[in-house]
């Protein structure tokens, strides 16, 4: 009875998952998405600047005989096959989940010999060899397994983010639609706990990009728009720490020798800041360097940008990956998904960048285990970046 209790407890969850995914999505695509106050874009510091993805049709008057155009009459040769690409993509995004479930589905109903069949056929698909040469065969398998299970909405992550970085924002939307309903129902058809808990924490990815998108610009500045942002993803953060289980030690809360990590956190991220400045050039966040404006733009650079995107990247998913991957694939894959995640700014070299600053964070996290350490030196990164040098870009040579 109590498992049958658990089944549909279960099963409701991820309806209401499904659910509250799919009226995200409504929100992400719907025009008033985007500001009047700033059109064309959707603006955060670590998403980045997105172009708008729907434009509203604005009728217009043509002289006395009253004819209405809008951008969308008579569209060239180049804008149809965009339509026709964006269709394609939309199909693939739904389309790619439901047969990842039914791969699934198939591999479980036939029995393990050929679940076990399969997964040797994928190995020779393989991303690296497993380490150690005296694990046995089943080990091995396993370790294939989940590796392969974890390549599978890492790599649907990088898609989803690649198509923005494109500018084909209504195919990227409905990919990460795609990968939050496939990660939210992998537990029906997974039974591994490992799996569930690296996939609770990659879940966190597309549903910041889907609350990102369509999380309208309520104020003149951008700047409370990340209070706006950041806030609800607390929720689901809070609630996977609670579900896994972690303790404040492990997802790195610990005032263990914060004084020389405060002062450290300042230098360094006057340096990485500058170096993501130079490669991005943005405007700036407050009107003028001023004691309140600074202090306004720190305290949500730390406790709100930085804090819970360094929770989401190393805190959960770095920490998963590193204890069933090792270390170093660890802080790769954690890497690149923290630069793909800033597609938004349209630009190579800012993604390559904040790559390796997540690198570096990821390795200093590793290193200190101090969330606060990480935390503040992200919020004076994104200080530096869009307060004092947008001010004093003169002074620093740009």
């Amino acid at each position: 009875m109590q498992k049958l209790i658990n089944s549909h407890k279960k099963k409701g969850l991820n309806f209401i998952i499904i659910v509250s995914v799919l009226l995200l999505a409504l929100l992400a695509i719907s025009p008033e998405a985007a500001s009047s106050s700033n059109p064309g874009f959707s603006f955060s510091p670590e998403m980045g600047p997105v172009p708008e993805h729907i434009r509203t049709e604005v009728p217009e008057e043509a002289g006395d005989s009253e004819v209405i155009s809008t951008p969308y009459e008579n569209p060239d040769p180049l804008q149809k096959i965009g339509q026709y690409v964006d269709i394609v993509f939309t199909i693939g995004g739904i389309g790619a989940a439901v047969l990842i479930l039914l791969a699934y589905l198939r591999m479980t109903s036939r029995g393990p010999e050929f679940a076990k069949r399969t997964l040797k056929d994928l190995y020779s698909l393989k991303i690296r060899k497993t380490a150690g040469s005296e694990e046995t065969d089943q080990e091995k398998l396993e370790a294939r397994k989940l590796r392969f299970l974890i390549a599978a909405p890492v790599l649907s992550i990088a898609l989803a983010e690649l198509l923005i970085f494109s500018g084909r924002m209504g195919a990227a939307v409905w990919v990460h639609i795609g990968i939050v309903i496939a990660l939210s129902l992998s537990d029906i058809f997974l039974k591994d706990p490992r799996t569930h808990k690296v996939y609770q924490a990659l879940m966190l990815l597309p549903v910041l990009r889907l609350v990102n998108l369509s999380m309208p610009i309520f104020f003149d500045t951008t700047l409370y728009t990340f209070i706006f942002i950041y806030g609800p993803m607390a929720i689901p953060v809070a609630a996977i720490v609670v579900h896994q289980r972690h303790s404040l030690e492990q997802i790195g809360i610990t005032l263990k020798n914060i004084e020389a990590y405060m002062i450290l956190s300042l230098p360094l991220g006057f340096l990485l800041g500058m170096g993501e400045y130079a490669a991005i050039q943005p405007g700036y966040l407050i009107p003028d360097l001023s004691f309140e404006n600074l202090l306004k733009l720190t305290i949500i650079m730390v406790f709100f940008v930085g804090l819970i995107e360094e929770l989401i990247f190393r805190s959960l998913l770095q920490t998963r990956l590193e204890e069933f991957l090792g270390l170093r694939e660890a802080l790769l894959v954690t890497s690149l998904l923290f630069g793909l995640m800033h597609s938004g700014y349209g630009t190579f070299y800012e993604m390559f960048y904040t790559g390796f600053v997540g690198f570096i964070m990821g390795l200093a996290f590793c290193k200190t285990r101090s969330m606060p350490f990480i935390a503040v030196l992200h919020g004076f990164v994104n200080v530096f970046l869009f307060g004092i040098f947008p001010h004093q870009s003169g002074l620093i040579g740009f």
